[in-house]
């Protein structure tokens, strides 16, 4: 089955890390670009990262310096290590692979005191 699966989202206080990972099946997941956006109430889509398949990641101008993304192409999944949390990334995380063009489902991350 071709699909992401997102997990590791949740509750955590301002300040704080969480570790987002990001499982794909069924599709040559080396070959692909991936990436993490995110969506709050009322917005539109945002990019948080990209990975390249051969492992240089990119990120928004907003999670510089507190994000960083990597890839495990054995296991075929990606990460999202955040760190120093602020209220305003609160949202749904989504993954995405580029070849094939792919969205998982989404896991929610909420930060607040």
């Amino acid at each position: 089955q071709v699909q992401l699966v997102e997990s590791g989202g949740g509750l955590v206080q301002p300040g704080g890390s969480l570790r987002l990972s990001c499982a794909a099946s069924g599709i040559i997941f080396s070959n692909s670009f991936m990436g993490w956006y995110r969506q709050a109430p009322g917005k539109q889509r945002e990019f948080v990262a990209t990975i390249s398949d051969s492992g240089n990641g990119n990120y928004g101008d907003s999670v510089k310096g507190r994000f960083t993304i990597s890839r495990d192409n054995a296991k075929k999944t990606v990460y999202l290590e955040m760190n120093n949390l602020k209220p305003e990334d609160t949202a749904v995380y989504y993954c995405k692979s580029f070849l094939p063009p792919l969205w998982g489902r989404g896991t929610q991350v909420t930060v607040s005191s």
